[in-house]
C-alpha cells in the first residue's frame, strides 16, 4: 500500500527517503469494505485520507431520502472535508466506500506535525487545497450554467474511469439531474453517434 503512495507522491514532492519514511510512519493503514461508512454527517472529519486502491464518495443525505453526491475519490486521490477538518467542527457530509478500498489516514495532529517539519509537504498540501477549491468552483459553475447534456459530456470526458465504475443513479446525483433526464441524454447521445 505504501508503494502506491510513494509512486504517487515522489514525482509531486521533493522528499528525502527519510522524510518519506517519516510521512509513511505517521499514516494509519485501513482496509474498508464496499458500502462501509468512513465519516458520518455530524461527526468531525479527523483524518486526511489517501486512496491507494478503491473508490470513495462524499455525499449528503436529505430528509426526503435523496442523495446528493459531492465528489468521487478514486485511487491516487485525497478525501477530506476541509471545513470540518480545519475547524474541527461537524461535517455536513457522509463518506463511504463504493468498492473495497485500501486507505492511508493521517490524523490532523500528525499531519500538522508533518507540515511543520517538512516545508515541501506544506507546499504540497496547499496545492491540493487550491486544486480542491478550483474543482469546487468549476462544479458550481457547471451546476448553474451547463445543460444536462453539457454536464454529462464534461463528466464522461473528465472522469471516464469513474463513469465505468459507478451506477447511473450516482452519476445522475453527482450531475444534479434526475435519472430519467440522464437516460434521455444518454439515449440522444447514442442516437447521434449512431447517425454519424
Amino acid at each position: 500500500m505504501f508503494e502506491c503512495f510513494e509512486a504517487y507522491i515522489t514525482p509531486k514532492v521533493d522528499l528525502t527517503k527519510e522524510q518519506l519514511r517519516y510521512m509513511c510512519s505517521l499514516a494509519t493503514v485501513r482496509k474498508v469494505r464496499r458500502r462501509q461508512l468512513l465519516v458520518k454527517e455530524g461527526e468531525v472529519c479527523r483524518h486526511k485520507i489517501f486512496i491507494s486502491k478503491g473508490l470513495l464518495r462524499t455525499y449528503r443525505l436529505k430528509d426526503d431520502g435523496n442523495e446528493y453526491i459531492m465528489r468521487f475519490s478514486p485511487e491516487n486521490s485525497w478525501n477530506v472535508d476541509h471545513e470540518s477538518y480545519n475547524n474541527q467542527t461537524p461535517t455536513k457530509y457522509n463518506v463511504d466506500a463504493l468498492e473495497d478500498s485500501e486507505l492511508l489516514l493521517w490524523s490532523k495532529e500528525d499531519f500538522d506535525e508533518l507540515i511543520a517539519a517538512i516545508p515541501a509537504i506544506r507546499a504540497f498540501s496547499d496545492r491540493i487545497k487550491e486544486s480542491s477549491y478550483d474543482a469546487s468552483q468549476e462544479r458550481v459553475l457547471m451546476n448553474i450554467s451547463y445543460t444536462a447534456e453539457e454536464k454529462y459530456e464534461d463528466f464522461i470526458t473528465s472522469f471516464p474511469d469513474i463513469f465505468r465504475r459507478v451506477p447511473l443513479h450516482m452519476v445522475a446525483s453527482y450531475l444534479g439531474v434526475s435519472r430519467e433526464t440522464l437516460t434521455r441524454v444518454r439515449q440522444a447521445r447514442f442516437k447521434q453517434q449512431k447517425d454519424n
